[in-house]
């Protein structure tokens, strides 16, 4: 049977998000949740598939009133929503369901009803990691950097402009955390949080949530949203741990997921106009733009040191302020994917004109996992 295209037909964040320590994390994503059900304008009986990584979606099922026949779980870390896109449209067009549900929410910042696990002394960050002191994102997912300037000759301050690159368009943006402006020499000058990654080279920690409604293009045309298409998608896992990474400057995962997206798409690098990387440290957006294809190896920061990537370059990057700036509640991917949305619909705050094609790229876990999606307006889809 031909099954038409998939589309995002409902897109939002929580109501509040940064500081919210009023709501619990399941009470940010039900929120996120009907917001972005009202954003389509759906009724939510109409929802017979749901996916999150927050909770047990049969949790949040209950809550909203929802009876599911198709539920993702996936739970691969930041990334986990990009993912969850992409299953979803395959279960539409397999006849598995017809509007999918992808939720998110963390108390990252108030604590309110975290479930996140930790990783326990019989995994294998457990056992081959821990035992040599390294514990948690700052002292784990950092652990390239080093080798990656020693190799390419990344000097502290390009890897500082990352920041100060995103903290730029956050200054455009009303709901970002942090907005005060931000010079290269203030990055530098913060504390070393694991050498050499200042303070300011490592995302918030906030509250928040954010939702998107899923279904087929046929089914979206009489909804009162522009829909956002999903032109391309892919996916890959390397390790289940960074130190077993094939090559400390560079992701496998992210290799493979972009090409696998860029190869559904059938378009080439030239006409993406918009991106968005996931940036829990300042390093990633680097890592990105080399592994997704963008530029060369060794050429991203010089890249982003010259403006290419800020306000008025020629490759827009983390338009929201990203998780350095704009949001960051532990896993980040459904912000990256909130705003390319935003960007495509032509109703972000700190708009790039004439974005037709938008990508979202996703970290899981330390470099374990990757997701990318390639999302599109109408005139993207057809053409």
């Amino acid at each position: 049977m031909s099954r038409g295209r998939i589309v995002i037909a409902g897109a939002a964040e929580s109501t509040e998000i940064g500081r919210v320590p009023g709501m619990s994390a399941l009470q940010l994503q039900v929120d996120a949740a009907r917001n972005a059900i009202a954003d389509c304008g759906i009724e939510p009986a109409a929802i017979d598939g749901l996916a999150t990584a927050g909770h047990p979606p049969i949790d949040v099922a209950h809550y909203l009133g929802v009876r599911p026949r198709y539920v993702d779980g996936t739970r691969v870390g930041g990334c986990s929503f990009l993912a969850h896109v992409r299953h979803a449209a395959a279960a539409i067009q397999a006849g598995h369901c017809e509007v999918v549900l992808v939720t998110h929410g963390q108390s990252g910042r108030s604590r309110v009803g975290m479930t996140y696990p930790d990783p326990g002394p019989e995994s294998m960050h457990g056992q081959f990691e821990r035992p040599f002191g390294t514990k948690g994102p700052p002292s784990m997912l950092p652990l390239g950097v080093l080798r990656y300037m020693k190799d390419f000759g990344l000097t502290p301050e390009q890897l500082a402009s990352v920041a100060v690159a995103q903290r730029r368009w956050a200054a455009l943006t009303p709901r970002a955390f942090k907005r005060d402006p931000l010079t290269v020499a203030d990055v530098l000058a913060s504390p070393y949080v694991d050498y050499p990654i200042h303070r300011l080279e490592c995302c918030l920690v906030t509250d928040g949530g954010g939702a998107l409604v899923i279904m087929e293009e046929e089914r979206a045309k009489d909804l009162r949203r522009k829909p956002v298409y999903v032109l391309g998608s892919g996916e890959s896992s390397e390790t289940p741990i960074i130190t077993t990474m094939d090559d400390f400057t560079t992701s496998r995962a992210f290799r493979v997921s972009a090409a696998q997206a860029f190869r559904e798409a059938r378009i080439a690098h030239a006409e993406v106009h918009h991106l968005m990387i996931y940036d829990a440290f300042a390093h990633l957006p680097i890592f990105g733009l080399e592994d997704l294809g963008f530029l060369p190896r060794g050429e991203a920061g010089p890249f982003i040191e010259a403006g290419n990537t800020s306000p008025g370059g020629q490759l827009p990057l983390n338009t929201s302020g990203g998780g350095l700036s704009y949001t960051h509640t532990g896993m980040y991917g459904m912000f990256a994917i909130q705003e390319s949305v935003r960007q495509l619909r032509g109703e972000a705050t700190a708009q790039v004109d004439g974005v037709e094609i938008s990508l979202a790229h996703g970290i899981g876990g330390m470099f374990n996992h990757a997701a990318t999606l390639i999302l599109g307006t109408a005139a993207a889809a057809v053409g």
